[in-house]
């Protein structure tokens, strides 16, 4: 029987296609993956058996028959949560729970963007975000960092001069807590500053906060720009990193005549009812006590990693130490460009982010690298470093090892 030969029917513009998946390597440090130790398994069991029990029924009509926006229990707990921790002021209907975050960076650059128009982003980025912006045709210009996020003197004057040029972007994608590589967290007075400069150029914010909710003890971020001025924001969030990436549940935040028009690019017949309800279910009685369960584990496995790194780097590794989420960004010298340490890595069984695929430009961040330590446990993480230590020696001499002793 003759097959039909569909390599002449694709379409044009599709993805290059991919390998077939393989198992995780032993030293996975990539991906924004959780510990599977602390996935809630009981409480999401009973959580899921009292949800069906009271509501399952619902479960026969798309979207619970109770519209487009999502689950009405899993909005109100966004809202409280929003209010309570993030200065928000938000009632349900400012809420639409989306297939998590990446749905939603989908329909807000929809939304906003059209081929040639200009975006802003922090120089070190999502590369999720990066791609969607590229991918619909958004030029994107990169906004200077420092250890405390987007470096407001340096924004003002970008932006003056776009405009000296005749462009005005269409909005500032940002992190502003627990930014995505670095970690930082954006003062107030330059979330004031920001917000001031978007006013002032009339320049939408989106604003993503997917890491807000893990922070360590004692540290405190100041509110979302969200709260702060609604009318100039939208606001994105996430369940993957708090509970489960594997859920993809995540929500946006905006103001009626924002939302009305996000609404119709949702191109769906409703995100998974069943995960809200259950999530709405768990968080809305457990939401701290996990929180804070998990953000001790995720802090003491990030310490173990820096420990790592300094032991086996010393002096040839800067780490910008976070302040929550679950990434380390390390800086190795100019003279190494990671990029030539991927396949050596791999080979050795160690997989990482390369800089320049989490920056604007390769220019300024092909000596960087990221580091996810959610989801090894203590011990992976310092033998994966030391491997990684001992890949980086054998390829480039750094960092120096006294008498070459191999590990």
């Amino acid at each position: 029987m003759t097959s039909i030969d569909y390599a002449k029917l694709y379409s044009d513009g599709l993805p290059d296609p991919v390998a077939r998946w393989a198992p995780f390597p032993p030293y996975y440090f990539v991906g924004g993956n959780n510990d599977p130790e602390q996935i809630p398994i009981e409480g999401l069991i009973e959580a899921a058996g009292s949800v069906l029990r009271r509501e399952g029924s619902k479960l026969a009509i798309y979207n619970l028959g109770m519209g487009p926006q999502g689950y009405p229990g899993l909005r109100q707990f966004v809202a409280d949560r929003c209010n309570r921790l993030r200065g928000t002021k938000l009632g349900i209907d400012d809420i639409m729970i989306v297939t998590g975050s990446g749905q939603g960076l989908d329909m807000i650059s929809k939304m906003l963007v059209d081929p040639g128009d200009t975006v802003l982003c922090e120089e070190f980025c999502y590369q999720g975000a990066m791609n969607r912006f590229r991918k619909i045709g958004a030029k994107i210009e990169a906004m200077k960092l420092d250890g405390d996020g987007i470096v407001i003197e340096a924004l003002a004057a970008q932006l003056a001069a776009l405009k000296a040029k005749g462009v005005t972007p269409k909005f500032i994608y940002t992190i502003p807590t627990i930014q995505n590589p670095t970690a930082s967290i954006l003062p107030l007075d330059r979330r004031l500053a920001l917000l001031k400069l978007a006013r002032e150029y009339n320049i939408a914010i989106f604003e993503d906060e997917c890491y807000a909710d893990l922070l360590w003890d004692g540290v405190e971020a100041p509110p979302a720009l969200y709260a702060l001025d609604p009318g100039c924001v939208i606001h994105l969030g996430s369940f993957s990193k708090s509970l489960a990436p594997a859920l993809r549940l995540g929500y946006v935040v905006a103001e009626w005549e924002n939302m009305r028009r996000l609404l119709p690019l949702k191109g769906d017949s409703g995100t998974g009812a069943l995960d809200q309800m259950v999530v709405a279910e768990y968080f809305s009685k457990n939401f701290d006590k996990h929180l804070k369960h998990l953000n001790g584990v995720l802090h003491d496995k990030l310490n173990t990693m820096v420990e790592a790194v300094e032991r086996e780097f010393g002096a040839t590794a800067e780490c910008w130490v976070p302040k929550g989420g679950i990434f380390l960004w390390i800086k190795l010298p100019e003279s190494i460009d990671v990029r030539k340490l991927l396949k050596p890595a791999a080979a050795a069984g160690i997989i990482f982010n390369e800089g320049p695929a989490w920056a604007v430009s390769p220019d300024n961040s092909s000596s960087h690298l990221r580091l996810c330590f959610a989801m090894p446990d203590k011990k992976t993480i310092r033998e994966g470093v030391a491997a990684f230590a001992q890949v980086c020696y054998e390829q480039t001499g750094l960092p120096v090892r006294s008498g070459n002793v191999q590990r």
